[in-house]
């Protein structure tokens, strides 16, 4: 297996929220895992590191990143500045086979999401984003959101209060189709605006205080 193969299967799993944050990444078992000599992982970690999706430490080896407050707020500020920039690039040249592989992003998604397979619908979401990228024909952009999309689902996977049933929704990437359809860039770009501001106000940074023990049920009888 190449090493680049290596690589998008590991961050597919991150997108699926299958390899949650701080999760130990062994290089012997990833090895055995992959089929592949250890000196085969190594590149790839390192890789993920200088996107920040994996931390390495010296003698604690290396783990899947576990993003604080500061760092998943940046995430979205940066998603902010460049995706209005992609979705204006994407309205002026998309081509209707582009719009209609938008449609069925969100089919796709709607369709899991109704079949309760919630990790494929979080990958449709972070997907429908990537497609508008990759059509923009910005290729700087494109490749920087891939690693922010990456981010993106370590941040809700660490603070959403539900990170497997939330992700982008379908009803914000409908209302985006339909502005792209009407080629109104203005549009698109304020909802693209509006539907990232709902996706972070998603994230809990507090975390909920314990319920208060039931001193009947904990004391009667006692």
């Amino acid at each position: 297996m190449l090493e680049d193969e290596i690589y998008e299967r590991m961050v597919d799993t991150i997108r699926n929220h299958r390899l949650p944050p701080g999760t130990k990444l062994v290089e012997d078992r990833l090895a055995t895992a992959f089929g592949v000599s250890r000196t085969r992982i190594r590149p790839v970690l390192v890789r993920l590191a200088n996107e920040r999706i994996v931390t390495m430490a010296l003698n604690r080896g290396a783990s899947v990143a576990q993003p604080d407050e500061a760092e998943a707020r940046e995430v979205f500020e940066v998603r902010r500045l460049i995706e209005p920039t992609l979705l204006a690039r994407f309205v002026e040249r998309a081509r209707p086979a582009d719009i209609a592989q938008l449609a069925r992003c969100i089919a796709d998604e709607e369709a899991a999401r109704a079949a309760g397979d919630l990790r494929r619908a979080v990958r449709c979401s972070g997907d429908f984003h990537l497609l508008i990228a990759a059509a923009s024909g910005q290729q700087t952009l494109d490749r920087i959101l891939r690693e922010l999309v990456s981010r993106t689902s370590l941040v809700l996977m660490a603070f959403a209060s539900r990170p497997q049933a939330e992700g982008c929704g379908c009803t914000a990437h409908r209302a985006l189709l339909a502005a792209i359809r009407l080629r109104d860039a203005e549009a698109a770009g304020r909802l693209m605006l509006e539907h990232l501001a709902q996706l972070e106000a998603q994230l809990q940074f507090t975390p909920e205080e314990p319920a208060a023990p039931d001193l009947l049920a904990l004391f009667a009888g006692a």
